[in-house]
């Protein structure tokens, strides 16, 4: 079973239609059991980073979702989920994040228009993972004002006024800064890979 982690917060609602049109079993997890229990796992985000960070502290959900990531359980991070697997961010500078990329969220500067709103195409470095079968300027749909830095993880990156990771992918964990349950058919072709 696939548990889409609800923090109070986030796109819960589309990301479940999505993989249920994708014919996966899928439920919505909000307490640390369900967490454990889930075969895979997926963390969503929309909104602030401290307040996720600190929904996830106040609902014991923390420990769980790196607990899972420690035993190799498959995890999807997507828009603000990914930032969460980093150790901090400028959106929120006493929270801490997931700590499980190294490296700090900053946001957008001297770029035109903050947020990065729309689509945009991705840099694929290599066509495995989540990412296999995507081909490299597919174009992929972003809402953020904040971004990843780039590091070895990261498996898909992007351009707007400076480069930064689209993608990520560690072990079990794979995330990405845009919506892939917004991204058309590139967007279901990732969700089909991750719950392959």
């Amino acid at each position: 079973m696939i548990a889409i982690l609800d923090y109070g917060g986030g796109n819960v609602g589309s990301v479940r239609k999505a993989i249920e049109y994708l014919g996966a079993e899928v439920t919505v997890a909000s307490r640390p059991e369900e967490i454990r229990a889930a075969a895979k796992l997926i963390l969503p985000g929309q909104g602030h980073f401290g307040a996720m960070m600190k929904a996830l502290g106040e609902r014991g959900l923390v420990d769980p979702i790196r607990e899972g990531v420690a035993q190799g359980r498959p995890m999807l991070g997507i828009c603000l989920g990914l930032q969460a697997l980093y150790e901090s961010s400028e959106e929120a500078p006493g929270a801490h994040g997931l700590g499980l990329l190294e490296g700090r969220v900053r946001r957008f500067e001297g770029v035109f228009k903050v947020p990065h709103i729309g689509w945009s195409p991705i840099e694929v470095k290599e066509p495995r993972g989540i990412l296999r079968g995507i081909p490299n300027g597919s174009f992929v749909y972003f809402c953020h004002s904040y971004y990843a830095p780039l590091t070895p993880e990261t498996s898909a990156l992007t351009d707007y006024g400076q480069r930064l990771a689209a993608a990520a992918e560690f072990g079990s964990v794979a995330a990405v800064q845009f919506h892939p349950e917004k991204s058309g058919d590139t967007g279901l072709q990732i969700l089909r890979n991750f719950i392959e």
